[in-house]
């Protein structure tokens, strides 16, 4: 049994170009800025002697890893991710780069954006195409009803609109 824990399991490689444009500025800002801040109060701080007492060395070293940490993920991640900056062939569907209306059985609505797992963050109504409800959705046409299970049960949704 080894130490490290077993490999995150990667989401979907698709991203839209807004999506792809943030991650290569957080890799330019971690790599080209804050890596060589961090670098010379880590060397400030080891130029002040006794380095098994120097929090400013410790903590230093500790946001280096996690610097290098995130460079090397966002590297590799960038490096196999397919960008989608056109509508697909069949725009009655629901595809990846969608925005969707839904209406619940209690005639609310709700809007959301298919978007990868990198980026779903970015602003709200954006969904993950690996969400429960993303899966759902993909493939789906206007008037379809998509059911997701949650942790308070099964809801249904009727599909009211699809945009690109």
């Amino acid at each position: 049994m080894g130490r490290a824990p077993p490999p995150a399991v990667a989401g979907s490689k698709y991203i839209t170009p807004e999506g792809v444009r943030r991650l290569r500025t957080e890799l330019d800002l971690l790599w080209r800025d804050e890596r060589p801040r961090v670098t010379q109060a880590v060397a400030a701080a080891a130029a002040q002697g006794d380095r098994s007492e120097n929090a400013e060395y410790t903590y230093g070293k500790r946001r280096l890893r996690e610097i290098d940490r995130r460079v090397r993920f966002l590297r590799r991640r960038l490096d196999g991710m397919v960008v989608v900056d056109q509508p697909p062939a069949d725009s009655s569907r629901v595809f990846f780069g969608a925005w969707v209306l839904l209406e619940a059985k209690d005639g609310a609505h709700s809007r959301y954006r298919i978007v990868g797992p990198d980026e779903f963050d970015m602003a709200p109504g954006y969904i993950s195409m690996d969400s429960p409800l993303g899966r759902a959705l993909l493939r789906k046409r206007i008037d379809e009803e998509v059911v997701v299970e949650t942790p308070g049960g099964a809801r249904a949704y009727l599909i009211v609109s699809i945009e690109y």
